[in-house]
């Protein structure tokens, strides 16, 4: 969803706003992460591990503290925890301050969060939550880098650095040792995992970088053309450019508000973002969507708290949390 607030939100300002490089760079280094992370998933689906396992990837886990793993392997003798990352160049692993420093071909340097810290964290916050259940259950962990050009100068002392094609070895790795869990624990575990995890909700654009409602255009999008003002019909809205129709336009854009504005809606607002005139029609598309609600008349605002499989143009599932 953060990638596609940020692509939502790149169409809807002018093309020389002046935070277009800001989403642009933003939205090239989450393409970049789902990219490493989709590597490492494929290594996952494709190697044929000898060890039983079950593989969880973006993984929130209901906890005292907001935590999310970028891959989690859960074996009868432990647990894996994998931190991802795409970051191209040579890279230097610091301890003192801990950061991780990127020096480009032409010699720019970057400075970043030093993934070991977030490992040791996700480490840390795991392990809790499986002692919060009485499960005593090693954790093990690495930082793994997405492809085999990123150049390591300094690697981290005491971490261990892997590419995707030296997984599996790692996995195998994991000391088997006597005290295991038995199959009906690791089975309860998996499922408990699963039920704990609390879908990423990011900030709406306007809140996370500061910009104004009003510079983001309204109307509703044709995806066959990429204009904006659809003119909504019964039942439909047609594009009077290209002359597509689309019934669900309506879900898209309310789902790019909801992405980008604002966690609540009012009834002027979607009409205003939609560019509906009629207070009963916009009535009818908010009620249509089975939003919760909160006061009456004139000060009722929705809030999106439900899973709603129709809202996504590729049909994932959205929560929005007030």
């Amino acid at each position: 969803m953060t990638l596609e607030g940020l692509i939502a939100a790149q169409q809807r300002l002018s093309a020389d706003h002046s935070l277009q490089p800001v989403l642009a760079a933003k939205r090239a280094s989450v393409e970049a992460g789902i990219g490493g992370e989709e590597r490492v998933a494929e290594v996952f689906r494709k190697h044929p591990f000898s060890v039983e396992h079950h593989i969880f990837h973006d993984l929130s886990p209901a906890w005292s503290e907001n935590f999310q793993m970028d891959t989690f392997g859960l074996t009868p003798w432990g647990g894996v925890v994998l931190e991802v990352k795409n970051i191209g160049g040579s890279l230097e692993f610091k301890d003192n301050p801990p950061q991780l420093i990127r020096t480009r071909e032409d010699g720019h340097k970057d400075g970043f969060e030093n993934p070991v810290v977030q490992l040791e964290r996700n480490r840390g916050l795991i392990s809790d939550w499986f002692l919060n259940r009485n499960i005593l259950l090693p954790i093990y962990g690495a930082v793994v880098l997405a492809y085999s050009k990123q150049m390591v100068t300094v690697p981290p002392a005491k971490t261990k650095i892997l590419f995707p094609s030296l997984i599996p070895s790692f996995m195998k790795s994991i000391p088997q040792q006597a005290n295991k869990l038995d199959q009906e624990t690791f089975q309860w575990l998996s499922a408990e995992l699963l039920k704990s995890h609390q879908p990423f909700i990011p900030k709406p654009i306007c809140a996370a970088y500061g910009i104004p409602f009003g510079d983001f255009r309204s109307g509703v999008r044709c995806l066959p053309c990429g204009r904006f003002g659809m003119v909504k019909l019964p039942r439909t809205w047609c594009c009077p450019y290209c002359g597509a129709n689309d019934h669900l336009a309506h879900l898209r854009t309310l789902r790019e508000w909801f992405l980008i504005c604002n966690r609540t809606i009012t009834n002027k607002e979607c009409r205003e973002f939609l560019g509906v005139g009629d207070i009963h029609t916009a009535k009818r598309i908010l009620l249509g969507m089975n939003l919760r609600s909160q006061g009456t008349y004139r000060d009722r605002c929705y809030f999106m708290d439900f899973s709603c499989k129709n809202l996504s143009q590729n049909q994932e599932t959205i929560i929005i949390h007030k």
